[in-house]
């Protein structure tokens, strides 16, 4: 870990120029499954947004039918704390039992639970199932981003992974064009979407014929269990001993990397916390601009949602390409200042539901687009022994907080004095903290081979 002893930016020879016909056949295929395997996430995901109301009020007793925002809240605060918890384990997991294993138990795993979720006889089953989902959903990025970012060459690293995060984008369009032609079906339609759900186990097949586990990992699991030999014989050096710590231990005990794990939760939280505030209340706020013009709310919310997520994608891509061109964290800058201008904007100076779809694709590219640095920057500010479970414990440790945020939307709602007040501060006050704090976080990488 010599090398990330100190903050200070490695040098910044390149060498040659990798192309995409130079990139080999496994990191292509590993790219394409690790990104279907993403974009059912994003599906996954706002299915439940979409279908939250209609399930509750399929499985629900008359006592929560009164209250139905707080246990469709309830749905969606189970899933996220479920996504905290397996994306964690799921990075030890990555780094102990390798990315590709680790990938194909979580896709089955979420696919499982998702078409049992359609089975759901009551509301309490439906919490349970949801959070067990949640699981394999968390599980999913860490072993993807990981593999990903060991595949690949340095110079083309930050648009494969803003690739395989704009697959999130690319769910949640999926889902809510799945959710328009099922919802003629009737009151199980909510049932039917849950099933589409199962299709991810499919891609398990693909993922066990065509990728492997990158050598950088192979490498590290290879020391480790020389080391284990090592000490089983009694022969075991101190570098032995390091190399046989759990990988959350042998991390965050270095005080560099647990300053910088500690300031990217910081950057995470800020993002989860911008999405789920905001991103709640889009849908909402275009519904009242469109009562008040004489027309249907609903179609209008539904398609301030749906032009939201579809932002994101070009939102994920662009960022990629940035961070290739500019570097990591100039273009981590840009995407918060821009969430930080666009709320006030839709919140303050849009009066109409026309507007509002334009303003919500804005929204959509920055506030959505943020989370592409993710995967692109955190993989390179660890090492290999404990890439995976660094950048999980820090991606998912900030579900947690969106949870909050998503139980208390209404009460932020009564104590600010409305949608467009509570939306302005929660969402801009995160995104200004942010924009002082990047440049704080960690070197800069762009054009660098991850650490071993």
């Amino acid at each position: 870990m010599s090398d990330l002893k100190n903050d200070v930016p490695p040098p910044t020879t390149l060498g040659p120029s990798p192309t995409v016909r130079r990139i080999d056949k496994n990191s292509r295929r590993a790219l394409f499954a690790s990104w279907l395997g993403w974009t059912f996430d994003g599906f996954e995901t706002y299915a439940l947004v979409l279908v939250g109301p209609a399930a509750v009020t399929a499985v629900g007793t008359d006592a929560q039918l009164a209250d139905l925002p707080a246990y469709v809240s309830g749905l969606i605060a189970a899933t996220l704390a479920g996504w905290a918890l397996g994306g964690i384990l799921a990075g030890f997991a990555a780094d102990r039992l390798g990315r590709r294993r680790t990938l194909i138990i979580s896709i089955f795993w979420y696919a499982l639970f998702t078409g049992l979720t359609a089975l759901a006889p009551d509301y309490w089953w439906l919490l349970v199932l949801r959070f067990i989902t949640g699981m394999g959903l968390g599980a999913e990025w860490g072993s993807a981003t990981a593999l990903i970012g060991e595949l690949w060459p340095n110079r083309s690293r930050g648009r494969a992974a803003a690739f395989l995060q704009s697959g999130f984008g690319v769910g949640a369009v999926i889902a809510a064009l799945a959710w328009f032609l099922l919802q003629p079906v009737g009151d199980n339609a909510w049932r039917y979407l849950f099933l589409v759900g199962t299709l991810p186990a499919l891609i398990v097949l693909y993922v066990r014929r065509a990728v492997r586990d990158p050598e950088m990992w192979i490498s590290a699991r290879d020391r480790r269990l020389k080391a284990k030999a090592a000490y089983d014989a009694g022969t075991a050096t101190a570098a032995d001993r390091e190399l046989l710590r759990s990988p959350f231990t042998a991390v965050f005990s270095e005080p560099h990397l647990r300053r910088r794990g500690l300031r990217l939760l910081v950057l995470t939280v800020v993002s989860v916390i911008g999405l789920y505030a905001v991103s709640a209340w889009i849908p909402d706020y275009t519904i009242e601009l469109a009562r008040e013009a004489g027309e249907t709310g609903t179609r209008w919310g539904a398609n301030a949602g749906l032009v939201f997520n579809a932002a994101s994608v070009p939102g994920y891509l662009l960022l990629g390409y940035l961070a290739d061109r500019w570097g990591r964290k100039p273009t981590m800058l840009l995407y918060y200042i821009g969430s930080a201008a666009v709320v006030p904007v839709f919140f303050f100076a849009v009066h109409t539901p026309q507007m509002a779809l334009v303003v919500a694709a804005a929204a959509g590219f920055f506030i959505l687009g943020q989370f592409a640095w993710m995967p692109i920057y955190m993989p390179e500010l660890f090492p290999t022994s404990g890439r995976a479970t660094a950048i999980s414990s820090v991606f998912n440790s900030a579900r947690l907080a969106g949870a909050l945020v998503v139980l208390g939307t209404g009460m932020l709602i009564s104590l600010l004095g409305g949608i467009t007040t509570a939306a302005t501060i929660v969402g801009v006050v995160p995104y200004l903290i942010a924009i002082a704090a990047v440049w704080f976080v960690g070197p800069e990488t762009k054009g660098q081979p991850l650490p071993r």
